[in-house]
């Protein structure tokens, strides 16, 4: 089957298929399967310590493909600098980079002059706007189904991505409850080039980071598996429902703002659960978690995407 578009074109890949950020566990040996597999995988930097750590992941990634592979900047984490961290991947002549949680406009200006494709996830239109304008190569638009942070409003992939599309010249990738062929061929539909998924490469093999019982919680998940926390101080992001989500949301009725949450909203209650299977602690996961029930091989999973959506089209004639 046939996929090519101007994402494939753009980011020199096989699929039109692009692995997200997902903080603290998107490293090397996801991002090179994403990457083998014929799409785009990428390591996740700013979940990093440093400068130095980044500079091993992308070496590392190097050693594991020869294929196209980028690098997510999380720019609104923490308030964290990021330009050092951005300088080792330019210094790496990293093919692709992303910029998720924040104005882009910094981390386009440092890459302008290099060969370097860069990504922008937005979730409003007129963010969609604003990054074509700052010079993008494409955008990632992510609706209400999407996993971690989200935009402020209830637009969903499937009302969002058309509307991006009708004001856009560079190429939409939709993202937000995708994890299938007919994910695929519905996005194609509504006129994006790709796909970006998060969740359903926590439950892949590959995403070695993520504890088991955090992958199983995604196969477990159900309609009424996840929910949306930090609403209360403008920054809502889905995560999956258990009693720590539970408790961030009756504190979040006491509307007392964030110094109340934010022991139970820190990275290191994420990385409690996602690492070490802990119920004192949260994952990220999208309303797609009820739409995944296995967890393959990265590269089983791409051939089972292309093959369903061959299908779809096979259909269609």
């Amino acid at each position: 089957m046939n996929l090519n578009t101007r994402v494939t074109a753009l980011l020199n890949i096989k699929y039109p298929i692009i692995q997200g950020g997902l903080a603290y566990l998107a490293y090397s040996d996801l991002a090179a399967a994403v990457s083998n597999a014929g799409g785009l995988g990428q390591i996740t930097a700013m979940s990093l310590p440093g400068p130095d750590q980044l500079r091993k992941e992308i070496k590392r990634v190097k050693i594991l493909t020869n294929k196209p592979f980028g690098v997510n900047f999380a720019i609104g984490q923490h308030g964290r600098p990021f330009a050092d961290m951005v300088n080792v991947a330019i210094e790496e002549k990293v093919p692709v980079i992303s910029v998720t949680g924040g104005n882009p406009k910094a981390v386009i200006e440092m890459t302008k002059g290099h060969d370097i494709k860069t990504l922008v996830l937005v979730a409003a239109k007129r963010q969609a706007i604003k990054a074509e304008e700052l010079g993008a190569d494409a955008v990632m638009v992510v609706g209400q189904e999407g996993g971690g942070h989200l935009g402020r409003s209830d637009m969903g992939t499937f009302v969002l991505t058309p509307e991006v599309v009708d004001y856009l010249s560079i190429p939409v990738i939709a993202s937000g409850g995708i994890v299938d062929g007919r994910g695929l061929m519905a996005a194609l539909s509504l006129g994006a080039e790709g796909i970006e998924m998060g969740t359903r490469f926590i439950a892949t093999k590959e995403c070695i980071a993520a504890h088991p019982d955090y992958k199983q919680a995604i196969i477990d998940a159900d309609e009424n598996s996840t929910v949306v926390i930090k609403r209360s101080i403008g920054a809502p992001a889905r995560a999956l429902r258990n009693s720590w989500t539970e408790e961030i949301l009756a504190i979040e009725k006491l509307a007392k703002g964030y110094e109340s949450m934010k022991e139970y909203i820190s990275g290191n209650a994420n990385k409690r659960y996602i690492y070490d299977g802990d119920i004192n602690g949260f994952g990220w996961a999208g309303q797609s978690s009820v739409r995944i029930h296995d967890i393959p091989t990265v590269e089983v999973l791409i051939r089972s995407i292309v093959s369903d959506a061959e299908a779809i089209r096979n259909a269609w004639n």
